[in-house]
């Protein structure tokens, strides 16, 4: 576990060193890494979610089979939560698509 956090700590203080070499000169017109960022952003948001969305639907059914009374609850709940985990992909789709234009 210790090696693999020095192993994120290493790979983090890289990238942030390597920002100047990103950076344009006066001269430079557009931007060509918006849409790779663009691309990235989405990939991550929407992975993210649907590990939520898979933790999310695994404990309801988990908690269901050990009370099956309380499904009505147990459902809301979950519908609930699965809404806020979506759209948190949705909102982030939309800014993506405001950012790019």
């Amino acid at each position: 576990m210790r090696t693999t956090m020095q192993h994120l700590f290493m790979t983090l203080s890289v990238l942030c060193m390597a920002v100047p070499a990103f950076a344009q000169g006066a001269g430079a017109s557009g931007n060509n890494l918006v849409p790779i960022a663009a691309g990235l952003g989405m990939a991550l948001a929407s992975g993210l979610c649907g590990l939520g969305q898979g933790r999310a639907v695994a404990s309801s059914t988990e908690a269901l089979a050990r009370n099956p009374g309380a499904r009505p609850g147990i459902f809301l709940f979950l519908v609930l939560g699965l809404a806020f985990i979506e759209s948190l992909a949705l909102f982030t789709f939309a800014i993506i698509i405001i950012k790019v234009k």
